[in-house]
């Protein structure tokens, strides 16, 4: 028997939290490369994204659940549903608070009712309270202990997943709770998200960063096309999906200079990402109702009917 494969501890950890807690930059930091979009506004995650990170022995994967909130629309209700659904299946559940907002903001709140409800007596709930450096020490000792008088948690660490700081103890508790058993993913494998899904959210992303406060939801991105050429470049042709005949003209910008500039935000991380020359092609199209749609539902592994 190999005996290093023998020790070696593999398991999910759910990451919940309010929107803009700084989940989707803290598994980045974790797993060393980008697995999931970035953006200040909220709800930028859809779908149950599972970013991988090997720690020592241990193969740690992360499910990067869209932040939860008060839903409304049939696609937020779904997002949330998504993630509440990635913290009942994880051998860790892990509760990011932004500490920089200070008193326990209403969404955490909520997160932490729902939690004491469900039966999780056998499975660690950590509390991590992020962007310490933006909190004064005695503030954040204080939200520290009106969060752990809410609820009882396994343990509570301190970090900022923007500079790393804590980073490492928290990968050190997570090897040590999870389970004994052989690693699901190859060595070298940061996510189970194909390349042509994540191709489209870092366009999202590109536009979600530009657009401010136009178009906050109202777009999707799908990759309608990816091919390979012998000199080993790709090209990738994506449609940008927007819900009203409006919301075209802002995406493409005066003389095209905002989709040009997306496109080419887009283009340079895909390259840094694929290590190949990257032909990016943007089309928007409208599909007014692009959010009753069921397909796109099951594109990012959302319930429709939830």
């Amino acid at each position: 028997m190999n005996t290093q494969n023998s020790n070696r501890r593999c398991g999910f950890v759910a990451v919940i939290g309010a929107p803009n807690a700084g989940k989707s930059t803290l598994i980045n930091r974790m797993v060393g490369s980008k697995v999931t979009i970035v953006s200040p506004k909220v709800q930028t995650t859809r779908a149950l994204v599972r970013g991988i990170a090997q720690h020592e022995n241990s193969q740690i994967i992360f499910i990067d659940t869209p932040g939860i909130f008060q839903p409304k629309k049939r696609l937020e209700k779904a997002i949330v549903s998504a993630a509440w659904e990635g913290q009942a299946d994880a051998d860790v559940i892990m509760l990011v608070v932004d500490a920089s907002r200070g008193p326990i903001d209403r969404e955490t709140l909520s997160i932490i009712k729902k939690l004491e409800k469900q039966d999780n007596k056998d499975k660690p709930v950590l509390l991590v309270l992020n962007k310490i450096d933006k909190i004064e020490p005695q503030k954040l000792l204080s939200l520290s202990q009106a969060l752990n008088e809410r609820l009882s948690f396994t343990a509570t660490y301190m970090i900022s997943a923007l500079k790393g700081d804590g980073t490492k103890n928290l990968l050190n508790a997570f090897a040590a709770y999870l389970p004994e058993g052989p690693w699901m993913y190859p060595e070298d494998q940061a996510s189970d998200m194909p390349m042509i899904l994540l191709a489209a959210e870092i366009t999202r992303e590109k536009l979600f960063h530009r657009l401010q406060q136009e178009l906050p939801y109202a777009l999707t991105v799908e990759t309608e096309d990816w091919e390979n050429f012998e000199d080993g470049s790709i090209k990738i042709s994506q449609v940008i999906y927007v819900a009203r005949p409006g919301h075209k003209a802002i995406i493409l910008g005066k003389g095209g200079s905002m989709i040009k500039a997306v496109g080419e935000a887009a283009r340079i991380e895909l390259e840094n990402m694929l290590g190949v020359r990257v032909h990016l092609k943007l089309f928007v199209k409208l599909r007014e109702k692009w959010t009753d749609d069921p397909e796109r539902y099951s594109l990012w592994g959302l319930d429709y009917n939830a």
